[in-house]
């Protein structure tokens, strides 16, 4: 089969499926002698990946977890998918905050080792694509360590909770960490309203505290995604288009709030079109944002604004008759 490399990596390709494979399947999937079959076991054990096998009648061969990591052998696509998918992590995209830097260190050091040829083929994709850095702001990896544990150990999380009626503590049953358009949410059951909620994790003012164990309940669907996106759709909505007189980077860290996408457009200005549920918290984020910004759509929020902005004006004008000191006798 091919070369010596391309039947090592089909061998451990195999041998990762997690199947356990008998020395005649082997060799037969790999089209080579038992011999054969049997120095290339002994190879990959040399590199460090943990091959076991038993003998007898019902023999086997089988990768099993090791102590360390190996050295990785992957196919050419493999290998540009790779270093593709660490630079999307690079950029921010994968929304973990800790894991760029980690991403692109190994993303240099898998770059270094690549065949010259792979390297032209990744270096040319990589000066073809612009990765945009993540539009939200990323989870604490510790906050999202706290969440995932007690998902998986089903202690109820206590935490507040900032929405636009303002902070409450709220006590849940975590169930699900979701990520849906660059956003992290956590869908549990709310004991104090009784009912699934899902909150976003931007949206938490302090760590998450857990507490006492819970019996799981069943979830009301098994597409968490498609359950929470159809809530969101039946949620009324305004959707509002700005242009913001600063970048899209600049507004991303600016933004007390950030309530739908970015976009940059030129001369350093960028497009925000939110989705909210209320002009008055969009209005709210604005003036703590304190960016310029023009209205595109709708005319209802230009006229909303429009109206608050004459009242703000005459409430800043002077009163000539309340103000002016009393006359001297």
């Amino acid at each position: 089969m091919g070369s010596p490399r391309e039947r090592m990596l089909r061998l451990l390709s195999l041998l990762q499926s997690g199947r356990r494979w008998t020395a005649t399947d082997l060799a037969a999937a790999l089209e080579c002698t038992p011999r054969t079959l049997r120095r290339d076991i002994e190879y990959l054990r040399e590199l460090g990946y943990p091959v076991t096998s038993t003998r007898g009648p019902g023999g086997n061969y089988r990768l099993v977890a090791g102590r360390a990591l190996p050295p990785l052998m992957l196919e050419d696509d493999e290998a540009i998918a790779t270093v593709l998918g660490l630079k999307l992590a690079v950029a921010g995209d994968v929304g973990i905050g800790f894991a760029a830097e980690a991403a692109q260190r190994a993303e240099e050091k898998l770059r270094r080792i690549l065949p010259p040829k792979l390297r032209r083929t990744t270096d040319e994709l990589l000066v073809a694509v612009e990765f945009a850095a993540a539009a939200h702001p990323l989870p604490a990896s510790t906050l999202l360590t706290t969440i995932a544990e007690a998902i998986s150990g089903h202690r109820r999380l206590t935490f507040t909770y900032e929405s636009r009626k303002g902070s409450a503590e709220r006590q849940v049953e975590p169930t699900r960490l979701l990520r849906m358009q660059q956003r992290w949410y956590l869908f549990a059951w709310d004991r104090g309203r009784a009912d699934w909620r899902t909150f976003r994790l931007d949206r938490m003012t302090d760590s998450p505290v857990p507490g006492t164990g819970f019996i799981p309940r069943p979830v009301p669907s098994d597409d968490l995604l498609g359950y929470t996106h159809e809530h969101f759709r039946r949620t009324p909505m305004h959707t509002i288009t700005l242009t913001l007189q600063t970048s899209a980077q600049d507004a991303s860290v600016r933004l007390h709030r950030i309530d739908g996408v970015l976009e940059p457009l030129a001369n350093g200005r960028c497009r925000y079109t939110a989705h909210v549920d209320s002009y008055e918290w969009l209005a709210l984020v604005l003036i703590l944002t304190d960016i310029e910004f023009t209205i595109v759509g709708p005319e209802e929020f230009r006229e909303y604004i429009a109206t608050h902005a004459q009242r703000w004006t005459r409430s800043a004008r002077r009163d000539s008759r309340r103000d002016s000191p009393p006359a001297e006798d």
